[in-house]
């Protein structure tokens, strides 16, 4: 069958619309896509458990993902019961902390009477009225709070209810894949997805990489300065920093806070600055190097990934992008038409092998 090549401006302007119909179903169907890829992405992470327990072990297609999932379960919570933990022990410093704050407080109290000529009594009410707003403004955000808690448990319900039916159905997900190209491309269809699965993992492993490199930093900065507590922050430092943006601004308010309770304002000055230069550092340097070098990606189209995901998805899709990207180029690098947005995306590299292509007019119909 002979095909009708299009003008260029014509093949542009359907690639746009293509593009703006993706963002614009993925914007408006997150709430689907966004738990449906984390638990592909943690399938695909228990899987070598999954057939360990159903070949080695002989616990059947059923027992196996079930085990995988309540193992992985297990794991998260540990985690986070290490985490709360180490929050119960800087309660230690609390009453410290508020005293130091009274101190501070009386300070300013004093010197805005000098400066400002603003006498106690008028900074008092001042702060009083401020405090009512603050109060009224808790109010009416605590329901936004439950029925965000609320979301974030739905959706880890929903991903795991994800990861086992993908972990059970994968030879059913695997032969629909394969159906839907010729017999002549199944093999590399079947590359794809081996790839795929070996580039998420790798992707995790980056991940693992990056928070001991800057657990290692922040520790050996916090030794040196002659920080209390200095192993434990330096490593709830580093774990807090896998969470983009939100991350380290929280582990630098609570390592600040902690230092403050126990030495100073000038030494929490310190940590404060030291992490966010660790931060400057790991953003611009290790994460895009490390993580987008572990799925092939060059750094800048990794920093583009997670402004994307973050634009459709939130947080959650500042982790998401970077796989999907990588698993765009891995596609793109077999369709025959398709291989300058693989070289766009990828890293500068000697031309490997040639592989199979896959012909983009042959997906059945």
């Amino acid at each position: 069958m002979d095909t009708v090549k299009l003008p260029f401006y014509a093949r542009v302007a359907l690639t746009l619309l293509a593009v703006v119909l993706v963002f614009f179903i993925l914007s408006e169907a997150s709430n689907i896509f966004i738990p449906l890829v984390f638990g592909l992405l943690i399938a695909i992470l228990l899987y070598p458990l999954n057939r360990f327990f159903e070949e080695k072990l002989h616990f059947g297609r059923l027992m196996s993902p079930v085990l995988s999932v309540v193992l992985f379960i297990a794991v998260a919570i540990s985690f986070i019961y290490f985490l709360a933990l180490q929050f119960i022990g800087f309660s230690g410093d609390f009453p410290l902390l508020r005293k130091r704050f009274e101190q501070m407080f009386d300070g300013v109290q004093h010197w805005l009477s000098y400066k400002l000529h603003i006498n106690n009594r008028q900074q008092t009410d001042y702060i009083n009225r401020s405090i009512n707003g603050i109060m009224e403004t808790v109010g009416h955000s605590i329901s936004n709070v439950f029925l965000g808690l609320t979301g974030i448990l739905l959706l880890t319900i929903f991903v795991l209810i994800f990861t086992f039916f993908i972990l059970y159905h994968r030879r059913l997900l695997m032969r629909f894949l394969l159906q839907l190209f010729s017999k002549q491309y199944q093999p590399q269809v079947r590359e794809v997805i081996v790839e795929t699965k070996s580039m998420i993992n790798s992707y995790v492993l980056g991940l693992v990489i990056e928070m001991a490199l800057v657990g290692i930093v922040n520790c050996t900065m916090f030794l040196i300065m002659g920080i209390q507590y200095a192993l434990l922050l330096g490593v709830m430092a580093a774990v807090l920093n896998i969470i983009p943006y939100l991350g380290i601004y929280t582990s630098i308010v609570i390592c600040m806070l902690v230092t403050f309770a126990n030495t100073g304002g000038g030494m929490a000055m310190e940590v404060g600055i030291g992490l966010f230069v660790v931060h400057l550092l790991d953003s611009n340097i290790l994460f895009p190097r490390i993580v987008g070098g572990r799925v092939k990606m060059n750094p800048f189209i990794t920093i583009i990934a997670v402004i994307v995901g973050e634009f459709l998805w939130g947080i959650p899709g500042m982790f998401l992008f970077i796989p999907i990207t990588g698993i765009i180029k891995l596609v793109c690098e077999r369709v025959e038409g398709l291989e300058a947005w693989s070289i766009l995306i990828g890293v500068d590299e000697v031309e490997k092998k040639k592989k199979g292509k896959i012909h983009a007019g042959e997906l059945k119909g």
